[in-house]
């Protein structure tokens, strides 16, 4: 395996007052910096073969002769990522990540590194709530490591939206071909199951009838509006929400159809079929 990373070594050369509070143990035998060199992290290579690929390999080439003061290697992280990836790696307290923002460089420096503890517990992090408010990422990173349960649970979370909408854009692009095939299908699927079923009994797909009660003939065309409503609203908001809590009582369209009488005597109203089986 070839190993290609841009970071520098200073040999036997370090700022005592850099280490970081919890690696500055003088046992460890190798130093890590952040990019900046702002942080340093004493660490054991031990740790470091065991739980990353990465150094695994890196610690398997030619070493020079060890020294009483270990090299210092400057990475290409950020402190922060640094700390977060050598705490979870080291079995240490993390500040879990409150965005994406801040999940997406530890997943990239995780993977770049292949180190699958920490992989595993960002994957665990990605469901705790101050992560689920944006399903089309959660999905895309679920969809990209092949996490299956996470990416069918935000593929359902990303039903309250209208993934033609503008600020969503961004987000879909980031997606493979396939995921965004997926959740598409999911959200037309949706649509058209239900279209299906306001056309199949007790709903009326068209034409005439008469009413058994008055003998008149039952006029269809506001039930047809509102169902022409109700598909273009699920197209907006897959999840149907909005078509059960305020739609059917609000909308105009709903407002029309419940008003629609039986006649009696001179009072001439159109008829609908109503039912309660709906949702």
């Amino acid at each position: 395996m070839h190993v290609h990373h841009n970071m520098q070594a200073e040999t036997n050369t370090h700022d005592p007052s850099l280490l970081h509070p919890l690696f500055s143990n003088p046992d460890g035998d190798i130093i890590l910096g952040s990019k900046d060199g702002d942080v340093l992290f004493r660490t054991h290579t031990f740790i470091l073969k065991t739980t990353s690929g990465w150094f695994r390999t890196l610690f398997s080439l030619p070493q020079k002769c060890s020294s009483a003061v270990p090299d210092v290697i400057y990475m290409d992280e950020s402190a922060a990522i640094l700390e977060n990836l050598l705490c979870m790696a080291c079995g240490l307290p993390i500040m879990p990540p409150t965005s994406y923002d801040a999940v997406d460089p530890l997943l990239f420096a995780a993977e770049k590194y292949d180190m699958p503890g920490p992989l595993s517990i960002i994957r665990m992090l990605l469901m705790t709530p101050a992560l689920l408010d944006e399903p089309l990422r959660l999905y895309a990173v679920a969809c990209r490591f092949g996490w299956e349960a996470e990416a069918r649970y935000a593929s359902t979370q990303t039903l309250s939206l209208d993934l033609h909408s503008e600020p969503h854009r961004a987000s879909l692009q980031s997606l493979s071909t396939p995921a965004l095939l997926d959740l598409f299908q999911l959200h037309r699927d949706r649509r058209e199951a239900l279209r299906t079923r306001l056309d199949d009994p007790p709903f009326v797909g068209g034409g005439t009838a008469v009413c058994v009660a008055c003998g008149y003939h039952i006029d269809y065309h506001t039930w047809r509006e509102l169902k022409y409503k109700i598909i273009l609203e699920m197209d907006v908001r897959p999840l149907g929400d909005t078509v059960v809590n305020s739609g059917l009582l609000e909308w105009p369209e709903a407002r029309a159809c419940w008003s629609a009488t039986v006649r009696s005597g001179n009072q001439r109203r159109d008829h609908v079929i109503l039912t309660d089986d709906f949702a």
